[in-house]
């Protein structure tokens, strides 16, 4: 088969688009959404990484700042949510044996999450709405400094995304309680109570031939106890949205709200503990559950210490609505108690509960030795090492003497945010892909075992490099959100650089391989419509 036809049709043309039922093709279409919007982030990353060494003409401070606002933003929501929700709009139900719940409400996700993030990108990229992505009381409303019909755009798209997130909880937990037409009435209430861990806890105290059997498996109770954080954290963060909203339209009309009292360290409370459910309970919950599910599917095993396992996802639940305060360790008005109960004992915490899910990740896998080293296997261990190496680097900072000497440094960003983000959380979600691959296209074989093995390496070394790179540059004095014209730091920002070009050379191996795998039509065919609508919405093999 010559090049082109590959490249049109996929790997020995298996690919058939017009075979998928209607729940693989959205899947699908969240995965190369996320997938297009990863490509951009690492592009902005390495416009930065060049501007932190040379000054380019065509981009300004200003600019920069904009870029610096959309980047982990466009990360986050734009490709992390759409992977993330588009894996598991696809798995809840492909596990549980049913029909998801409303793809009415799964399409208008999709469209509210992709369109959300096109919108508040294109706004910073324009207006240049650059309140960094803390958002900082009253940074976001300083009409001073940014253009009020700019930052009302910008806030849209991301309210947008916050609605979307909303779509995607309610179509989780009601897959799981509700009863599919025809069927025999379902327990609803105890299969939520098993999805939220009640039947783990109780098993923790009883005899075992007393104990109770999960009626979900744990990767959906993974995927549920996420989806609580997931909840919280789109109502906060909606209706910080919308309080900027109301000063970004009040400026426009002509009302000038900045004497409207707003205390800004309850602001900055409030919007870290709905942020930091993101960073430390949604991440850290969404992927022990699927290191969970990667490690029972590639040894077809049961996952060591279930019920602990289980009971710790639920602890992990609790401990990410206590943690926030590791952020406002340095912020002098904060109360020491929360400083210390907050943001060092319960952030410590999360060394135990992470670590435990390694460990079970870990030891399922050993117990199942000779493994072959498949490229889902290789991207979980790489997503492992990622977290083994990020996590102790948060704790670290999550001391109140360390904190004064490494929280406004690139440390921050780079041993702990890029290298927990792009190896551990990047890597495991690019395992789940590689696995669930062939079950979303009906058996489509990947087109280059090469691709994959440069896509690996590439990421892993770039990853690490760069993040390390970055933490060397914040250890001798390098600010985060800060350009430098002096040269003191452009070493360590061209080693960066470096490892940046690796990460996207490894980008585009696997997606060329993606691509290549199955067809440019193929990838097409993807957002057709489905023309039998009665169609199973479940591939045959669920």
């Amino acid at each position: 088969m010559s090049f082109v036809n590959t490249l049109m049709k996929g790997e020995q043309g298996l690919f058939k688009a017009e075979s998928l039922t209607a729940m693989q093709k959205l899947s699908l279409r969240f995965v190369v959404v996320g997938l297009v919007y990863y490509l951009i982030v690492l592009i902005e990353g390495m416009i930065m990484r060049i501007v932190e060494v040379e000054q380019i003409a065509m981009i300004s401070n200003e600019q920069f700042f904009a870029i610096l606002t959309a980047h982990p933003l466009v990360g986050i929501f734009g490709s992390t949510y759409s992977i993330v929700i588009g894996a598991f709009l696809f798995l809840v139900p492909y596990l549980m044996k049913k029909p998801l719940y409303s793809m009415k409400l799964a399409h208008w996700n999709f469209f509210l999450i992709t369109a959300g993030t096109f919108i508040f990108w294109l706004a910073g990229f324009i207006s240049h709405y650059a309140p960094l992505y803390t958002l900082y009381w009253p940074l976001p409303a300083d009409f001073s400094q940014f253009n009020p019909v700019g930052g009302a755009i910008f806030i849209l798209g991301i309210a947008m995304v916050m609605v979307g997130s909303a779509f995607f909880v309610i179509n989780v937990f009601k897959t799981i309680s509700y009863t599919p037409e025809g069927w025999e009435k379902q327990p609803g209430g105890k299969l939520l109570g098993s999805a939220l861990g009640t039947t783990g806890i109780r098993n923790l105290f009883r005899k075992r031939v007393k104990q109770k059997e999960h009626l979900v498996s744990l990767p959906v109770a993974a995927i549920a106890r996420g989806s609580v954080d997931m909840a919280l954290n789109a109502g906060i963060l909606l209706f910080t949205g919308l309080l900027i909203l109301v000063f970004m339209v009040g400026a426009i009309l002509g009302f000038d709200l900045k004497e409207t009292a707003i205390d800004a360290l309850l602001y900055k409370n409030w919007f870290w503990w709905g942020l930091d459910l993101i960073a430390d309970g949604l991440v850290l919950i969404f992927v022990a559950g699927t290191w969970y599910l990667l490690a029972t599917m590639i040894t077809g095993k049961r996952l060591f210490m279930q019920n602990i396992a289980r009971a710790a996802l639920l602890v992990e639940l609790v401990v990410s609505w206590t943690v926030w305060s590791h952020h406002l360790l340095s912020d002098q008005a904060q109360p020491g108690f929360l400083k210390v109960l907050s943001g060092e004992m319960v952030t410590a915490f999360e060394l135990i509960t992470q670590g435990l899910a390694f460990f079970v990740t870990l030891a399922t896998l050993w117990a199942a030795r000779p493994l072959k080293m498949t490229n889902e296997l290789k991207f979980l261990l790489g997503g492992l090492l990622g977290f083994a190496l990020a996590v102790p680097a948060g704790i670290m900072q999550a001391d109140v003497g360390l904190n004064r000497i490494l929280h406004n440094t690139q440390w921050i960003v780079g041993p702990h945010v890029h290298v927990a983000i792009l190896v551990g959380l990047t890597m495991t979600l690019h395992a789940a892909i590689y696995l669930l691959l062939p079950i979303l296209t009906n058996g489509a074989k990947l087109y280059s075992q090469k691709l994959a093995n440069l896509h690996f390496w590439a990421h892993l070394v770039g990853g690490i490099g760069m993040g390390a790179f970055m933490g060397m540059a914040g250890l001798k004095g390098m600010l985060r959100r800060t350009l430098y014209f002096n040269g003191e730091y452009d070493l360590y920002m061209i080693l960066a650089l470096i490892c940046g070009g690796l990460l996207l050379i490894g980008f585009l191996a696997f997606f060329i391989n993606i691509v290549m795998s199955v067809g440019v039509n193929g990838v097409i065919g993807i957002f057709k419509p489905v023309k039998n609508r009665n169609k199973d919405l479940l591939p045959e093999s669920a």
